[in-house]
Order: C-alpha cells, then structure tokens, then sequence
C-alpha cells in the first residue's frame, strides 16, 4: 500500500511547512517565561499552525499558479476554490482535533513528564506531529485517488 515513492512524497509536500512551524513553536515556546504552561501551549500550537498552513497556502498556490503558466493559461477561480477544498479536506479535522486538543496536551504534558522544558517541548511536538500527519496523509492519499 505504501512505499518509499509514498514516503518521499509526503516528506516533500510537508517538509518545509515543518521547518517553518517547528521554527516557530521553538521561538514562542519562549513565552514560557511570560505566561503560565496552558497559555504557552496554546500559544505555540498558533505559532505552529500561523506557520504551517502560511507555507503550505503559499506553495500550493505556487504549484497552481506555476502549472497554468506553463501551459500559457490564466488560473481561473475556479481552481482556486478547488484549492482551497482540497487543502480543508486534507488538514481539516486533523488541524481541529490537532489544535484544540492533541497539541496543547502534548506540549503541556510532556514537558512536565520529561522534566526538562526544552526536551519536554520537543517530545510534545513529535507525539502530536505524529498524529496529526497520520489523519492527514489519510485524507491526503483519498484526495489524489477521487479527485
């Protein structure tokens, strides 16, 4: 079902929108210095998806905008409204139960469980990034097959 072609793939389409918001939850986990722990998770987890989703939009609009200019067409509305569907049909209920709840678990709890802030916050970020691209590679995989 899967292979490495499938692995290269999604390391691909997500590998710089991950750079972006693992950059970003490491400068706001900083805020830990400010705020109490919830306030910061729930401030990280923003970060994180600010980033996250700015470069996903940003190259899939990209890839559109590239893909019609070499064949010398306009991009109509059209297609950005399909766009813009596939990407909520992708990260969708992922981003929701990512953001209210599995991410701000993780990079509460996990600092605490470890004891080490630092290591803490990384762990919570790999824990909840698991999940969250486990249900979006899902819907993912089911976009290229019906559409």
């Amino acid at each position: 079902m899967f292979n490495k072609s499938n692995f290269k793939e999604w390391f691909d389409r997500y590998k710089y929108a991950e750079i972006a918001a693992t950059s970003a939850a490491l400068a706001s986990s900083q805020f830990s210095r400010i705020f109490d722990g919830v306030t910061t998770a729930y401030l990280i987890t923003f970060a994180e998806y600010f980033a996250f989703y700015g470069v996903i939009l940003f190259m899939a609009y990209k890839k559109l905008m590239d893909s019609n200019r070499s064949l010398n067409q306009k991009t109509p509305p059209k297609e950005i409204v399909v766009l813009i569907r596939n990407l909520l049909l992708e990260f969708g209920y992922p981003a929701i139960l990512d953001f209210f709840f599995i991410r701000p678990f993780c990079m509460y709890w996990m600092p605490v469980l470890t004891g080490n802030y630092f290591m803490g916050i990384l762990f919570g970020k790999i824990t909840a990034d698991s999940i969250f691209y486990g249900l979006a590679i899902i819907n993912y995989e089911w976009i290229k097959r019906k559409y």
